[in-house]
């Protein structure tokens, strides 16, 4: 992987939040990618309760001041940056007052899932395009972590196919049992729709619940990495009728050799 590029792009990393399997697999790849001469960048959304100051995340004014179209919304999109202390690790923050200032990550005080994930979700997507694009960092891989993430693979593929950064990017996704209950706004097709996404590829999100999130994302991917030792057994069922470069789960013990022959022999061939 020496001289690859990586672009990560995930709902959560260690250690700016709590640990889980996407957290905590958000932080052991890159580094293990870094750690073996590859070059990687890392994304993830700006919650709320992320602490900024303890965790030293600072504006990068250069590359924030963009407005994003959200459903007819003009949003401004503010980029932040951290290292990961004594790892030589950048991770870049999407950021927007109105859908990451709440204290909290997907759901309030008393569990109630937000009523704009699905908008949050669209904006973290193409916020993470446009600063790669700002960055002029032209990624070998692009590996998507969460369902928050989970839009990256659509928009790249679809509202911004003819972007010539990415024209040689393979998008990886991993496949975790890390879901959400319900579905996001039933008007979330409509949102995508705005942007001039083909019906077609979008049919899954008429019901946008966790399952069919994650297909549109698989859908659009080119290899995929099941993340989870079990995952819904609809999506595991939706997986085996492709044909895709598949790893199968690794625990966090033993991943790295997996991952790093997965990237260069199926990915990257």
């Amino acid at each position: 992987m020496k001289d690859k590029r990586v672009l990560y792009v995930s709902s959560e990393v260690i250690p700016y939040l709590p640990e889980t399997e996407i957290s905590s697999m958000s932080f052991e790849a890159p580094r293990m990618i870094n750690n073996n001469g590859g070059q990687i960048r890392i994304f993830m959304p700006r919650y709320g309760n992320i602490n900024e100051r303890r965790h030293q995340l600072h504006e990068v004014i250069r590359l924030s001041g963009m407005n994003l179209v959200i459903n007819d919304l003009d949003m401004p999109l503010i980029i932040k940056v951290a290292s990961i202390p004594k790892e030589r690790i950048q991770v870049y923050f999407i950021d927007n007052e109105d859908y990451f200032k709440r204290k909290a990550t997907y759901a309030d005080e008393e569990g109630n899932f937000y009523k704009d994930n699905d908008e949050r979700a669209i904006f973290f997507a193409k916020g993470v395009i446009e600063t790669v694009k700002k960055l002029n960092w032209a990624p070998d891989i692009i590996h998507v972590h969460g369902w928050l993430a989970a839009f990256l693979p659509l928009y790249l593929r679809n509202y911004y196919g003819n972007e010539p950064l990415f024209e040689n990017s393979k998008i990886v996704t991993s496949v975790y049992n890390q879901g959400f209950e319900g579905t996001l706004a039933k008007n979330t097709i409509d949102k995508i729709r705005f942007d001039a996404i083909d019906d077609e590829a979008i049919a899954e999100l008429e019901e946008p619940n966790y399952v069919n999130l994650m297909k549109i994302a698989i859908k659009n991917s080119d290899a995929l990495i099941i993340a989870s030792e079990e995952i819904p057994k609809e999506l595991e069922e939706y997986i085996n009728t492709l044909d895709k470069p598949m790893l199968k789960y690794h625990n966090m013990e033993n991943f790295s050799q997996a991952y790093l022959d997965f990237y260069s022999e199926k990915v990257l061939k």
